[in-house]
């Protein structure tokens, strides 16, 4: 796998918007707290548009990312947020120049998409992490935005965490990949579908139906994407909704029963993803995983 060159004060990153739409408003804090690191903040023309609930019409949101990506002065592209929007415009993407040029791609749940393709086509090094919609007001003494400037300016990343009751104690070494469960559901069987084998699978997502999960789990594990994982992190099941006649298990038990058979490590509650602290991961980057009385996960 390729590492983007890490940042350094003065360099150029980039704030776009492939997804939803966005206010000035929420996106001042990101700027305030890159400004402060020393980086020069550019952003996208279209990155208040407004088309419906996107972040402007296909067209202008792919001229944005397009933009950066083609620019050699721009180091990093943090992505202002998810929602829906990325899966429009991904065959449209040139990469010839990110290829020649690699930078830090930076997002989380919509974002999942760049993650996946860029992986798999140009085996270049992603930051699954916090995105502007997200940093607070004191965004510097945010662990989740100390978390990002460590990845981005080169700094170790290394975690070690306590471990929820569900959980299956080993070690693995191996690439990370993943990102957003309906997201990569959502990705099956296209160009952008993600691989697993031998790799450390992170899941996380949002306001879905149990069942849901449990489908979409079911179509992982029949496709194979589960069987040959070397470990699993399961981060954020936030906001989860049941029926009137209940599913009868969580989603952490539904994910654990779908890899029952299987030996490898499994951790559940890694604070990352649609949480108050979503701990920036190096996606790509072959990675160390222990569980056992504690999570311990090193990049």
């Amino acid at each position: 796998m390729i590492t983007p060159e890490y940042l350094k004060q003065g360099d150029k990153i980039a704030i776009v918007s492939p997804s939803r739409k966005i206010t000035a408003e929420e996106v001042r804090p990101a700027i305030n707290t890159f400004q402060e690191w020393g980086l020069e903040v550019v952003a996208g023309e279209y990155l208040y548009s407004a088309y419906h609930q996107f972040a402007g019409s296909d067209e202008e949101r792919l001229s944005d990312l397009q933009k950066m990506l083609d620019d050699d002065s721009v180091k990093a592209i943090v992505c202002s947020r998810g929602g829906y929007g990325t899966v429009r415009i991904i065959d449209e993407i040139d990469f010839s120049k990110l290829r020649e040029n690699p930078k830090w791609i930076v997002g989380y749940s919509d974002i999942t998409v760049l993650h996946s393709h860029i992986q798999k086509h140009y085996a270049i090094e992603t930051l699954h992490a916090i995105m502007p919609v997200n940093f607070p007001a004191a965004g510097k003494n945010d662990l989740s935005v100390a978390s990002l400037k460590k990845a981005l300016f080169g700094e170790t990343l290394e975690y070690e965490l306590s471990v929820d009751s569900h959980f299956r104690k080993g070690m693995a070494e191996g690439i990370l990949t993943g990102g957003n469960l309906s997201i990569l559901h959502s990705l099956t069987g296209s160009d952008s579908d993600i691989e697993t084998a031998g790799k450390i699978l992170f899941l996380e997502d949002l306001d879905e139906y149990l069942y849901h999960i449990d489908r979409m789990m079911m179509n992982l594990k029949r496709s194979g994407k589960l069987e040959k994982l070397a470990g699993m992190i399961v981060g954020g099941m936030s906001g989860m909704h049941d029926n009137e006649v209940p599913f009868g298990k969580t989603a952490n038990e539904i994910i654990l029963s779908a890899v029952q058979e299987y030996d490898y490590p499994v951790c559940f509650n890694f604070p990352a993803g649609h949480l108050n602290e979503n701990l920036a991961m190096i996606f790509g980057r072959k990675v160390g995983l222990r569980v056992g009385k504690k999570l311990h996960l090193s990049f």
